[in-house]
Formats: C-alpha cells, sequence, structure tokens
C-alpha cells in the first residue's frame, strides 16, 4: 500500500504519486497533478506565524513556509483546480490566518460551508497573565460544487483529545483525520495532503481504505513520518 519516501526529482507526471508521500515544494508537486483528479483535500498548513514549539525547541525544526501567508492564493487556486467537481476540502487554521484564508478560498471559488471547531483537553499556555488560554483550534470546511456528507448529520463541534506532538510541533490526533476523511470522501478514492507533516493524513488514509497523495517540504519530518509508519508495519 504504502512505499518509502521520494523525492519530487524523481516524477516527471503524477504517475506513481499515488500513495506516496513525496518530499519537495507542494506548489511544484501540485503542478504535476491532472485538473479535477483529487477526490478530498485534507491539510494542516503553516498559519504564517513563523511558529515554534516553546516546549520542545530542541527537539522540533521551525515550520517550512510560516514566516508569511503570501503562498496561500496560488495554493488554493492548485487545491480548487485538482479537485473533481462536487467534492469537500478541509483546511485547518486559526484565528490569525482565518480572514486570509475564507478570502482566498472564496475567490477561488469554493463555498464556505461551516467552520468546524476541534475542542481539545488541554489549553496553550502563551501570556498566562494577560490572555486566555485557547482549547481550540478550527477547521474551514469547504465544497467545490456540492457534495452529501457520509452518515449522520453531525454538529460542528469535535471533541477530542490533542496528541503529545512527538514528531510534529502541531501534529494533530490521527483520529480526527479519520473522522473527517469518512465523513467526505469513500473507499479507495484519493486524498491529498500538500502538507503532510508527520503523515498523519497518511495514517489515517490506511486505516480507511483510501488512496493518498502528500507532499512535505523538510526532510526531517519526512523521515519522522517514515519511521512512524514503519513502526507501525504500515510498509
Amino acid at each position: 500500500f504504502l512505499q518509502s519516501m521520494k523525492n519530487l526529482s524523481e516524477f516527471s507526471s503524477w504517475e506513481g504519486m499515488v500513495n506516496q508521500v513525496i518530499m519537495g515544494d507542494c506548489f511544484e508537486g501540485m503542478k504535476l497533478i491532472p485538473d479535477e483528479s483529487i477526490d478530498l483535500i485534507v491539510t494542516d498548513p503553516p498559519y504564517g506565524m513563523n511558529y515554534q514549539s516553546s516546549r520542545r525547541t530542541d527537539k522540533f525544526l521551525k515550520i517550512a513556509q510560516d514566516t508569511s501567508l503570501d503562498w496561500v492564493h496560488d495554493c488554493f487556486k492548485n487545491i480548487f483546480r485538482i479537485l473533481k467537481p462536487n467534492t469537500h476540502a478541509y483546511l485547518f487554521c486559526n484565528e490569525y490566518s482565518m480572514d486570509t484564508f475564507r478570502s482566498s478560498l472564496k475567490q477561488c471559488g469554493f463555498d464556505l460551508k461551516r467552520m468546524l471547531i476541534w475542542i481539545k483537553n488541554n489549553h496553550t499556555s502563551g501570556d498566562l497573565d494577560g490572555d486566555y488560554g485557547n482549547q481550540t483550534e478550527y477547521i474551514l470546511f469547504v465544497h467545490k460544487g456540492r457534495k452529501p456528507l457520509n452518515g449522520k448529520r453531525d454538529t460542528n463541534i469535535i471533541k477530542l483529545p490533542r496528541v503529545a506532538n512527538l514528531n510534529h510541533p502541531t501534529e494533530k490526533p490521527v483520529s480526527l483525520f479519520q473522522y473527517l476523511i469518512e465523513k467526505s470522501s469513500n473507499k479507495g478514492q484519493v486524498v491529498c495532503d500538500p502538507f503532510m507533516g508527520s503523515w498523519t493524513t497518511a495514517r489515517a488514509c490506511k486505516d480507511l481504505g483510501r488512496n493518498f497523495i502528500g507532499f512535505e517540504l523538510e526532510e526531517a519530518y519526512c523521515k519522522v513520518g517514515e519511521q512512524r509508519l514503519a513502526q507501525e508495519n504500515l510498509f
């Protein structure tokens, strides 16, 4: 199902990309994917914060492409282009990137359906005396065309515990990605994650019988993801 990591330079077309996490720039990688080829986008992109974990500065590199939001519009145009008609996309964001993300998604042709709110079992550190602890993260749920959700109608509130961030500074629970993927795709379909991080999307797709294409620019996180899935016998 899953082969070991490959470099973007090994591909001249999208042939062979399915069920690969590809080390390289997603903006270049998505150019190889034909129009209307992808069934679902689920991704946790940079928020333009130059984020560095305050708890694990010795462990994690800063997130690539996180110094600004200049990349947003070109990325979202490509996401819209590669998605099939009548499909969904889920994009994680925070309160600082939200307006830019929403504006760009609308300009690119997406129908902004709902803001999903993930409530975690802890809160951020930050300004301990002068600010409220943040216990939520946000997920923009958008349509290209219109597609019904699978299963029953849920609310926009998702309550799941966070993970310990052992693999990536902004690591998300596999169960959260599994939930989103199951609501918006069917077995055998192709899910794309342009910002794969520590390969959580690949892990969720394997569990659910979906195919995937993922890109990650940072070699260190590619190696972490590869080791993670190898340890779970997913190669």
